[in-house]
Formats: structure tokens, sequence, C-alpha cells
């Protein structure tokens, strides 16, 4: 969850401390990663695959290649703190991969390929599964999640764990996102001081900084948008239903969603075709079938511009000088890969809904976390011994913010509630009948602009604060599909272009998302800037 849907939601604004802006604007020096001198940075999956094909890599040797990365920048060097756990196995897993490769049984295009995964999704393996909450150390899944058995399927190496903002965002309204009481703070790798957005900080930071080939990110609204946007990654949020949602830590039924977050818009579409699929568990996944595809790269199309429709909101065409420049030229080269540009009203027929999302997000979450840790086998057994245990534990589990979300969330019925029903009713039927209607009226193949603004200054004691930019709430309770890619820069910090629309029209909008990539190449790595006035 994307704290900032809350802020605005409530009227709940941060208020800037001076001193956390004057240490985030000073002078900025670059850290320089090295790893052993050798380096897959910026790899495509497709270039890995050739060279274990070709002998010149393993996956035993790529997967060596991540792990010490991670030693040495994640831990050590800039420290960004974006992988939580590494997985203790990861190298056996590889070794076993390479045995299949040299027996000619190759299991697809994610054999050998190490992933990293973000801690709320269950892993039946010696790696915990956390939210990054204390309160559920301990806590070893029995059984993967759907979407991870298909990945160990698949052959992908499962390299570790993400960290992220905890409890996916759903426990303040002043939180700072990509903290958490088990993993501590993310950072972005761009500029150090920054905020790498969340929830899914850390599956963003990573896959930016070169530390996995792809991760996988979870989202209720802008959880996997906003860390890819802020970030400088590709992050498709998908249809909810899509993919399995079984075994990952809930907050919402209606709502959330795991996607993949990649460095190019190819790998990401690799990986989400790789755990498409109908789980008996998961009833939303029952509504994609024969809607889904096992190979979205089929779509990867680099005329995927011409003749599309594309609408951009208005509102967003003159909102920061520097963002706005981005945009236009984003436009000017949509259009010289043959699009045309339509402007539309979009976002005001959206108003009035968000505080009814809260209502629901707030059921929800209770009915989904009783639920999980009723099974779970961490130090709490439902949301109510949580709050009890953050209580008893403040100084740890919550030094900084607190858990008025937890605890407003506690006080909802269940979901027969005729509130729940009501909101949840009101919500869905704004959301789907305004993409819906003004996409059918104009004609349009996505909807499309700035996916954020730019990274704000992390401030653990007023939380989050940014810019006002982004679809996420259209495309999250609408259950929608979005596609966040790189747009450019404002001052060094990345910022992403949004692409979405109907439900299950992944296909169009990574063929529109990937002629846009291949005419702009905006993706540039991060060079771990950190400011001369942190180093006192």
């Amino acid at each position: 969850m994307q704290r900032r849907t809350f802020l605005r939601q409530t009227s709940l604004t941060a208020i800037v401390l001076p001193w956390a802006l004057d240490a985030c604007t000073s002078k900025e020096t670059t850290v320089v990663a090295t790893t052993n001198n050798i380096t897959l940075d910026e790899l495509m999956l497709t270039d890995l695959q050739k060279k274990m094909q070709a002998g010149e890599l393993t996956s035993k040797a790529i997967t060596e290649f991540y792990l010490n990365r991670i030693d040495q920048i994640d831990k050590h060097g800039p420290a960004i703190n974006s992988v939580i756990e590494v997985n203790p196995d990861a190298l056996s897993i590889a070794e076993q991969l390479d045995k299949e490769r040299s027996e000619n049984k190759i299991r697809g295009p994610l054999h050998g390929i190490p992933v990293l995964i973000k801690d709320n999704i269950d892993s039946a393996d010696k790696m915990l599964t956390t939210a990054g909450s204390i309160a559920l150390e301990g806590n070893h899944a029995t059984t993967d999640a759907f979407i991870i058995a298909q990945l160990r399927e698949a052959g992908a190496v499962l390299l570790g764990k993400t960290n992220l903002s905890e409890w996916a965002n759903f426990r303040s309204t002043r939180s700072s996102s990509g903290w958490s009481s088990r993993g501590g703070q993310t950072k972005n790798p761009y500029a150090l001081e920054r905020n790498p957005c969340g929830s899914s900080s850390g599956s963003g930071a990573a896959v930016s900084a070169n530390l996995c080939a792809v991760a996988i990110g979870t989202e209720t609204n802008g959880s996997i948008i906003c860390p890819a946007s802020i970030n400088g990654v590709v992050g498709i949020k998908p249809t909810v239903g899509l993919w399995s949602r079984s075994g990952i830590i809930p907050i919402s039924a209606t709502q959330d969603t795991a996607g993949p977050m990649a460095r190019t818009v190819t790998d990401a579409a690799i990986l989400l075709g790789a755990l498409t699929g109908v789980d008996k568990n998961d009833s939303a996944t029952q509504h994609s079938e024969g809607k889904f595809e096992k190979d979205y790269t089929k779509f990867l199309d680099a005329s995927g511009l011409k003749g599309k429709r594309i609408g951009i909101e208005k509102s967003f065409l003159k909102s920061h000088e520097a963002v706005d420049a981005l945009l236009q030229k984003a436009i000017e080269q949509m259009k010289s890969q043959g699009a045309e540009i339509v402007e539309v009203d979009f976002l005001k027929l959206l108003d009035g809904i968000r505080m009814d999302e809260y209502l629901v997000l707030q059921y929800e979450f209770k009915d989904g976390l009783n639920k999980f840790l009723k099974t779970a086998n961490g130090k709490v057994k439902s949301l109510k011994e949580l709050i009890e245990f953050n209580k008893a534990n403040e100084a740890k589990a919550m030094p900084y913010f607190k858990q008025e979300i937890l605890e407003s969330s506690e006080t909802k019925g269940d979901l027969n509630s005729k509130e729940y029903k009501s909101a949840l009713q009101h919500i869905l039927s704004v959301t789907q009948s305004a993409v819906n209607s003004v996409m059918e009226k104009e004609k349009l193949d996505a909807i499309s602009g700035p996916s954020y603004g730019p990274s704000w200054c992390t401030d653990w004691i007023n939380g989050d604060y940014g810019t006002g930019y982004g679809f996420t709430d259209a495309a999250a309770i609408s259950g929608y599909p979005h596609i966040s890619v790189p747009m450019g820069f404002v001052f060094d910090l990345p910022i992403g272009l949004s692409f979405f629309g109907r439900a299950y029209s992944e296909g169009e909008l990574i063929k529109i998302a990937f002629a846009y990539e291949q005419a702009s190449k905006n993706r540039k790595a991060p060079q771990f800037k950190t400011s001369e006035a942190n180093k006192v």
C-alpha cells in the first residue's frame, strides 16, 4: 500500500522539517560500487540465458555474483538495505538447475535466473515471511505461495527476500515508506537520503541496483507502481486475479495483487507470463481463465504505438515544471511513433471515493489478517494480539510512528457489515465505470501520465510527502492493470510514465510500454549518490 493515499484521504498532511530538506539537497558525491571486477549490471534475462547456453556463465556463477553484490552494496558499501534476508539454499538450487541444463532439461526463460521476492510472500524454505514485522519473527511458512511454487517450477533461483514498508504500509498515517521493524530503512539507490517509496521498496531498489535479475513486489494501491517509478525500473500491477494471492500476507481481497519488477519491459513481460494461472485457493483467479497468457513476450513490438490512441490526464500537464517537461517530451516521442494523443479529464470522475476505499481496506485487512495470523507461526495470532505486541515492544516495533491504522481496522466489524458492502459497491462502480466510459468515449487504447513525482527525503518523524501525480487509485480500486516505465530524470531522480487500461489488457499495455521504452531509452543505472551533509 502506498501510504500517501491515506494522507489524501484523511487530510493528514506531513510537515517537512527544514533540517531534513537541507540534508537532502546538499552537495552530492558519488559512491562507486564494484563487485570483484565482474559485472552483470543491466544484463537482461535473454542475455543471461544466452551466456548460460553458450557456457560462458552458469546459474551458480550468476547467483554468486548477486549474493556478493548484495553483501557489498546492500549491506556494506552504499548500504541501501533492500534485501531483508538471503536464501541459504540459493547456491545449491542453482547447482541443481545447472545440472538440469547439462542434461538439456531447460524449463524456460527463467531457468537458472535469481529472483528476489517481497517479504510478505510465503516460501516454504529456511527463510521467514514477516511483512517486515518483528511480531512475525519465527514465521517459517509450511507451504509455498502459489506464485512461488510456479516460480520454482519455472526454474528460477529463489535468491532472497526484500525489505518493505512494514505490513505493506498499512500501519500508520505517518509511516516512512521502506521502513520495517525487522529490516530497518531501505534507501533510494539514486540518492541515499531520499525515499524508495513503498511498500515494495526493497524489490524496486534491489532491481534498480542490480542486486537481482528480476523481483516480485505486491500492490494494494501504488506499492508496485510508485517504487518502480521512483527507483527507475519497470513495474507491472496486473489485473487482480491474473496472479494468485494465496500465500501472500493480505490487506485487501478486492485490490491485492503481486506483480513483476524489472529493469526492462521485456524482463517484466517474461516474469508476468511465467506466474499466471488459476489457483483453486484464490477465487479471483477463476475470472482470469481464458484471459491470461503464459507468454507475454509476443506483445513486445517496437512499432506498438503506431495507430494507438493514448489519453493524457489534463491535470498532469501543468503540475511540476520539470515533470511537465518530461511528459511533453514523452508525448512527442509517442507521437513520433505513430500514436494519437488525446487530452482527457479523467481523475475528476473519481472524486469522493477515497474515504470509502479506506473503509473497505480496513474491513478486508482485519478479516484477511486474522485468517492469516491464525495459522502463521509468529508471535501473534490475531490483529488484536498484534496491536498489543507492538505496544509491549514499542521501543523496537514503533520507535518513530505508531499503529493507528491497525487500531482503527480492529474496530471494524465483519464483511457482512452494511457499511462495508455499501462502500465496496460504491468504489467499484465509480472506478470501473470511469475507466470504461472514458476509454470507450475517446476510443482509447490506454490512459497515461507521470506515475509519480520526484522522490522525497526520508523522514521518520513526519513520514512521507511528495507530489500528487499518479493513477494508482483508479487502477488499484478497479482492479485493472497498470504499468510504469522510466520516463526520465528530475535532478537525477527517476520519474516513471504510467499506462493503464481495461481488465486483462496487459498484452496491449505491454505493447505500448515496450514501444515507448524502445523509442526513449530512459533507464540509467543508479550511482548511489550521498550528500556531504550526512557525512558528519
